[in-house]
């Protein structure tokens, strides 16, 4: 049986809403998600100046974008956290150190895509 709520264009348009709320939640309390947009805000349009192909410019956009959705994920896993309790707890702690490898990985990924790219056009 399905859930019981808003159906057809209206679950849409309630959706965009949430996400927008979400959008405004990371920017107004995480530095790390304002940083990191910064960064993207400056390198998506330097990937169709570096990308020689679209399938470069793709995978330059892709990565960054990855950082964005991994930091948005990392900080809703913050977020429950502290939610449950303010006292430390090892699952606690390891929750935050788990979404926080998963941003490191995608910097890492990042980083490693943009070299490879920047490399073959200008050093190779």
């Amino acid at each position: 049986m399905a859930k019981p709520g808003y159906t057809g264009i209206t679950r849409v348009v309630k959706a965009a809403g949430y996400s927008i709320r979400g959008f405004i939640a990371a920017w107004r309390y995480e530095s790390a998600f304002r940083q990191e947009l910064a960064l993207a805000a400056l390198m998506v349009p330097v990937a169709f100046w570096v990308g020689r192909t679209a399938v470069e410019v793709i995978l330059l956009m892709s990565c960054i974008l990855l950082v964005l959705i991994v930091e948005l994920l990392n900080s809703g896993i913050e977020a429950v956290v502290d939610r449950i309790s303010d006292e430390h707890h090892k699952l606690s702690g390891r929750a935050k150190d788990l979404g926080s490898s998963a941003v490191f990985l995608s910097i890492v990924l990042t980083l490693a895509v943009w070299g490879i790219i920047l490399a073959d056009r200008y050093l190779i």
